[in-house]
């Protein structure tokens, strides 16, 4: 089986992204195969698991792989239809019932963290929630290297990759639910550039790798940055790779198996509402999906690795 047909025998959630990114399949068959995801498989299945009060796992946050936050993530992630019923009967009681438990705050008015904030904005961007509020305040906390730090009200003055990568994801959905807005435009803008600036991966002082962990591809990722997330977010973004994206480009290609697949290398969750049906070790479609689309945007901007080239 090749890697196409492969990962198109798995989940809707996957399959209509892999007909929209990679196999450029008509929009209408795109659209028939995204409807799915409410009715049939992972989509389905975190819907069904949401309680009566709509705050899954009796949290906004907590406990970190099976709250509302995390779920609400997949479903996002998933490209559940934000304007079925479903989606919009879920996202009524989040907004109803669901408070932070930072202070008991109101969901979408957020909390303090930039990186929960992120992730709020996201999801709440997404699934047409107001959270003007939540980027107003993330406007604010931009640090002066461009980045954001979950760690500035208790004294951090530098940007963080794990913050910052949780910032950017939730302000580019803002700006494609709303429209271009400058002041937002221009904070992103400067987030990317905080990234782009340190080659993705190294400190800005010494050249050294930040942190090796971040080498490790993962899926669902939660707060925690890595390689193939940020380029993915970069191919979102419609940023074009140039010198400061190579290293990240070749380490990604040259993770590529014999067979053209990506392995999870590592998992983060130690529970998930849905079973995925992936497993640390062993080839992730996730992961090959995310991977193949961000190599197929280097190659349409003359950047493909050369590992890419070779084993393609």
């Amino acid at each position: 089986m090749n890697v196409i047909d492969w990962l198109l025998d798995s989940d809707p959630a996957i399959r209509w992204q892999v007909m929209r990114d990679l196999t450029d399949a008509p929009a209408d068959e795109v659209a028939a195969e995204r409807a799915r995801v409410t009715h049939g498989g992972w989509g389905a299945q975190l819907l069904a698991a949401q309680p009566a009060d709509g705050v899954w796992a009796g949290g906004a946050y907590f406990p970190e792989w099976t709250s509302t936050t995390p779920t609400l993530s997949l479903l996002r992630q998933f490209g559940l239809d934000p304007a079925t019923a479903e989606a919009r009967r879920a996202l009524e009681l989040v907004r109803a019932n669901a408070k932070w438990e930072h202070e008991g705050q109101n969901y979408f008015d957020g909390e303090v963290e930039p990186c929960i904030n992120g992730q709020a904005v996201a999801i709440g961007a997404y699934f047409g929630q107001d959270v003007r509020g939540i980027v107003d305040r993330l406007l604010t906390e931009q640090m002066d290297d461009g980045g954001w730090n979950c760690e500035q009200e208790r004294g951090s003055t530098r940007g963080s990759f794990e913050s910052t990568i949780n910032v950017l994801e939730g302000l580019l959905e803002y700006e494609r639910a709303t429209g271009t807005n400058p002041d937002v435009t221009a904070a992103r803008t400067r987030g990317q550039e905080y990234l782009l600036e340190r080659r993705l991966l190294r400190r800005l002082s010494t050249g050294e790798l930040a942190q090796p962990r971040w080498l490790y591809l993962t899926f669902p990722n939660g707060w925690h940055y890595d390689v193939l997330r940020i380029l993915d977010y970069l191919r979102d973004a419609g940023v074009t790779p140039d010198d400061r994206t190579a290293e990240a480009l070749d380490i990604l290609a040259s993770k590529r198996d014999a067979d053209g697949r990506w392995p999870l290398e590592h998992s983060f969750p130690d529970e998930l509402l849905v079973d995925l049906g992936e497993r640390e070790d062993e080839p992730s479609r996730w992961i090959t999906l995310k991977a193949l689309r961000v190599l197929r945007w280097a190659e349409e901007a003359g950047r493909a690795p050369v590992s890419s080239a070779a084993s393609a």
